[in-house]
């Protein structure tokens, strides 16, 4: 049987009532957190990623969602601790959308990101990326689609690393443009990454450790 991973997406703008839910289920540390981002936006963002996650980490584990706790590994990748450590989650938010990832068997990272306005797509990844991805991104017909490319590239490459649980910077290199399987650099190991269908000018990836398939199922809704 495959593994199965649950991926959600969800909007950042969300009505008062329902972003007062989110604030309930946060901790102090991530209240002082969003406290600290200068624009609204930002801190409704932050506050909805962060209370999205204990929600549903709290209903796969049946467990308040207000009491999980994370702990932060060698390179910043948070881990639920205590009884709820067996469950593997992953966050990431761009512009008005977030996505949580949720796995019981292996670890996970999911990696969305809004294709970035203006730039030079095929200059950042002759600078960061493997040579045979940069001749991908240089092949694109026109600026929108080399853009596009170059974003499809870096959010595998983030759920790769987040999967892993390393830093990004040394993995920038690592080649993700062909087959389904990457090997990272730091640390080193085996990811397993997945393309899913995201809305226009949107890139959504997802990894898991190890070589083996899984299943993603899409979710479009906390509680969905």
């Amino acid at each position: 049987m495959r593994d199965t991973v649950r991926v959600w997406i969800v909007a950042a703008a969300v009505p008062a009532d329902e972003l007062a839910r989110y604030r309930a289920v946060l901790d102090a540390d991530e209240r002082r957190r969003a406290a600290r981002l200068g624009a609204e936006t930002l801190r409704d963002r932050f506050t909805v990623a962060h209370g999205a996650l204990r929600l549903l980490a709290g209903q796969a584990t049946g467990a308040s969602p207000a009491a999980l706790a994370w702990r932060p590994g060698r390179y910043g990748k948070p881990a639920l601790t205590g009884p709820w450590a067996g469950l593997h989650t992953s966050l990431s938010y761009s512009g008005d959308l977030v996505a949580v990832a949720l796995s019981e068997d292996r670890p996970v990272g999911v990696d969305i990101q809004h294709v970035a306005p203006g730039g030079d797509p095929v200059a950042a990844s002759v600078r960061l990326f493997h040579p045979q991805e940069a001749r991908h991104v240089a092949a694109g017909a026109g600026h929108a689609d080399r853009a596009l490319r170059f974003t499809r590239l870096w959010a595998r490459k983030e759920a790769a690393v987040k999967a892993a649980g390393g830093p990004l910077w040394p993995n920038l290199g690592m080649p993700v443009h062909r087959g389904d399987t990457v090997e990272c650099v730091r640390p080193v190991g085996p990811h397993r990454l997945a393309d899913l269908p995201a809305p226009a000018g949107v890139a959504l990836a997802v990894a898991l450790a190890g070589t083996g398939p899984y299943t993603v199922e899409r979710r479009c809704a906390v509680g969905g």
